[in-house]
């Protein structure tokens, strides 16, 4: 056994739907203190929004702040979803682990408000201007490539902190004694974050490259980048066959 602390491995572990074994038996104060900073997070982007409205007019441009709010909302709880889901497949609480953990949690702190800020911008243009784009009429293009840049920043290097904590595990495989499935779904994970921090440099790349006087309909462009995020599953698959293959032929 590795110098890592593994929770519940004196017990039966059951399996899980996704094909992984249950190692994280009980939540750790490491678990629930990240939780925590998750919840604290969503929080500021509630109270963000000011005084509580005293008119019906308010209250109707605070409601337009809702998908805004959703998509930030959105994000910032699949970065949870995927810290908890490795905690459970896994079960670790050494050092490295919790260390990791603490850097996902000063990433959400820091980024909290401009995931906010990208999609209240990205439902602001969807919608012609009816939604709230969150900022003053007159945002200069330079402000504009510096928010994509804060974004992809953000976003790429969450997903980069999942993919280590996956690379962790990866590491204690055989005191894991992790399946070949389960070897096979850890590796895709760890690709899962190169694939976000591609199409995140992609769209800063395009933000950087827009013309000095772009069209309306051209400022979603670096944002619409993301859409490439739909062919994730189809990248998944790729991996897993390939790096499937690769552990049976080895371990014939």
């Amino acid at each position: 056994m590795c110098a890592a602390k593994l929770r519940g491995m004196d017990q039966v572990l059951k399996m899980r739907p996704d094909g992984f074994r249950e190692r994280g038996g009980e939540v750790t104060r490491m678990e629930a203190f990240v939780d925590a900073a998750f919840a604290f997070a969503l929080t500021m982007l509630v109270i963000s929004v000011g005084a509580i409205p005293d008119t019906v007019a308010k209250l109707i441009d605070a409601m337009k702040g809702i998908p805004a709010f959703a998509g930030s909302f959105a994000l910032i709880a699949m970065f949870w979803s995927q810290h908890v889901t490795w905690s459970r497949r896994f079960g670790l609480d050494d050092g490295g682990s919790v260390r990791l953990s603490l850097l996902l949690v000063f990433l959400v702190m820091v980024f909290v408000y401009p995931l906010k800020a990208m999609a209240a911008l990205l439902f602001g243009w969807l919608s012609g201007g009816w939604l709230p784009y969150g900022f003053s009429d007159d945002m200069t293009l330079d402000g504009l490539r510096t928010l994509f840049v804060l974004f992809a920043a953000g976003y790429g290097s969450m997903a980069v902190v999942i993919s280590l904590l996956y690379l962790r595990a990866w590491r204690q495989r055989e005191s894991l004694e992790l399946s070949i499935d389960e070897q096979v779904g850890t590796i895709v994970r760890i690709v899962d974050g190169g694939k976000s921090v591609a199409v995140a440099s992609l769209s800063v790349i395009v933000a950087l490259l827009l013309p000095a006087r772009p069209p309306q309909w051209l400022l979603g462009a670096p944002g619409m980048v993301y859409a490439l995020m739909v062919f994730s599953g189809l990248l998944r698959a790729a991996v897993a066959r390939r790096v499937r293959k690769q552990l049976l032929e080895k371990a014939a």
